[in-house]
């Protein structure tokens, strides 16, 4: 049995009927707005993503994070709210990622509340720059229990990777990976599903067959080749890649760059999932960086209250009405990335 038949079955194990109902609700619900070019909503997001931190020790030059540019507050995720907020989700929440700006594990309670998510039978995930998966964090990482990983190495040598993960060193990120596939079988464990994540930009392309090769050497699950957003592309940008096939923009018979997106007026995204701050905001999805599109707030409301809130209500319609008209759709993904997953 290969390691993502295993991942496969795996997350299936954690579907139970509350679950796969709520799924056929929102997959109805998305199907209807479509059909209908009207917002209709049923069931709870089945995949959310929570913010454990907006620190980093790294400084990429199109994050927000590395930049230190947030215009929101910044800060550390409190243990007891998460735990309050995963008692309410959990009969329908399949799938949570501890991930959305920031580095999770400079959270000292980290995996305390992956094992807490763990312990609700919930698919977790999370992504990481990797600098810290030293033996002792390896050990507790697979303890907890967390189903996937993934480890962001962006490139082959120190010179390649350092032109965008600023400030960061790729033999840390190598002797991490190295340090999490051998505690996984010293343990025989089951879980993580190790993948390695490469953000194709032009200093880097040139070394995606390499990458392969040292994913191989060292055992991670699998390889994922990821397009990268960048903020200032009309004109074109030294992070686009030669290659159009690895980028979410194409070059115009002016010379000008453009999406590759369509924006149609639908965003499934929108129906099956969101995201949660550290300090309890709830935002549309992973492209709201600095949280400028704020739903609702936990810390004074229940999820169920937020998600079916005007401020929700109105955002959906606003969105079937005219994507084009968000700010934070006009360079996303959904409908035009194409992620390259490679197996070994």
């Amino acid at each position: 049995m290969t390691a993502r038949t295993r991942n496969t079955l795996n997350f299936l194990s954690k579907l139970r009927f509350s679950r796969v109902w709520n799924m056929l609700l929102v997959y109805l619900s998305f199907y209807l707005t479509k059909t209908f070019k009207k917002p209709i909503q049923l069931g709870m997001p089945f995949s959310i993503a929570f913010e454990p931190t907006t620190s980093c020790n790294l400084r990429c030059p199109e994050c927000p994070s590395g930049l230190r540019s947030f215009t929101r507050a910044t800060g550390m995720l409190e243990e007891r709210f998460f735990k309050k907020t995963i008692d309410e989700l959990h009969r329908e929440l399949t799938y949570l990622t501890f991930y959305f700006q920031g580095e999770p594990y400079l959270h000292k309670n980290f995996l305390d509340m992956v094992q807490y998510a763990v312990g609700k039978n919930i698919y977790t995930a999370t992504s990481t720059n990797g600098h810290y998966l030293n033996d002792s964090i390896c050990q507790k990482t697979i303890a907890s229990g967390l189903d996937r990983l993934i480890i962001s190495i962006d490139g082959t040598t120190q010179e390649t990777y350092q032109q965008y993960r600023v400030g960061g060193q790729l033999e840390k990120v190598i002797e991490g990976a190295k340090n999490i596939v051998s505690w996984k079988k010293k343990l025989n464990a089951k879980t993580p599903y190790i993948i390695f994540q490469f953000l194709v930009v032009k200093p880097n392309e040139h070394q995606i067959d390499e990458l392969k090769l040292l994913a191989k050497e060292i055992g991670v699950d699998e390889v994922i080749l990821k397009t990268a957003q960048v903020y200032d592309y009309v004109y074109g940008n030294e992070l686009i890649p030669t290659k159009e096939k690895y980028s979410r923009y194409k070059i115009n018979t002016d010379g000008t760059y453009s999406i590759k997106n369509t924006l149609a007026n639908n965003c499934w995204k929108l129906w099956h999932s969101c995201v949660i701050t550290w300090d309890g905001k709830v935002v549309p999805c992973c492209f709201d960086k600095d949280a400028q599109h704020q739903l609702g707030d936990l810390q004074t409301h229940n999820f169920t209250e937020i998600w079916n809130n005007k401020l929700y209500r109105d955002f959906r319609t606003k969105l079937v009405k005219g994507r084009k008209e968000i700010d934070i759709c006009t360079n996303c993904s959904e409908g035009c990335e194409v992620n390259f997953n490679y197996e070994f």
